[in-house]
């Protein structure tokens, strides 16, 4: 808890990281591109390109028949752990594995209850054995060194917790404001 695979001897990666860790060693190539997906039910040619960093994503919607009128919510990453963005001219980086477009239909989280309605399950459903609903809790109170000691870092922010929950609360969000908090902390404890 708290530390990271590469204390522990582990190296954890993707594939688009070994990619470019094996060009980069073998070919002498720096990360100048890679492959992203861009998905979504009205694309006219969803698939995955060869992207250049610092593309628009706007310039990718358009290499996949551009962007559907009835596009609600464009999602840089994936549909658990991607995060909204509010502009196409957002750059492609080395962080972007895929770009989601969802429609109205698709983008809605139906209501979101006022409270956490203390049903259990995001507990179930997280993997690091974390209680989504007290971070989300202590985050909302900025209580700063309880969520260090309740180990919010630890969170992989898979989005688990946030899609079982019955009031549509957005745990995930609330535990990113979260971790961000708690890093500033540990980053001002340091100077």
């Amino acid at each position: 808890s708290g530390a990271l695979p590469i204390d522990v001897g582990t190296v954890v990666h993707n594939v688009g990281t070994a990619v470019a860790v094996y060009e980069a060693v073998q070919k002498n190539k720096p990360l100048i591109e890679r492959v992203v997906t861009i998905t979504g039910k009205k694309l006219q040619n969803p698939g995955n390109f060869m992207v250049r960093m610092g593309t628009p994503i706007s310039k990718l919607i358009e290499a996949a028949g551009g962007l559907p009128e009835d596009t609600a919510k464009i999602v840089n990453g994936g549909p658990m752990m991607g995060k909204a963005i509010n502009s196409v001219d957002a750059p492609v980086t080395k962080g972007t594995s895929g770009v989601i477009l969802f429609q109205e239909n698709e983008s809605l989280r139906g209501e979101v209850k006022p409270a956490c309605i203390r049903c259990g399950k995001c507990i179930s459903a997280c993997a690091m054995g974390l209680e989504p609903y007290l971070l989300i809790r202590l985050a909302q109170r900025k209580m700063t060194e309880r969520l260090e000691s309740e180990k919010v870092l630890d969170c992989m922010e898979c989005g688990s917790c946030s899609y079982v929950c019955p009031a549509n609360l957005p745990l995930l969000d609330y535990i990113r404001l979260g971790k961000g908090d708690v890093s500033a902390m540990i980053r001002a404890r340091k100077n």
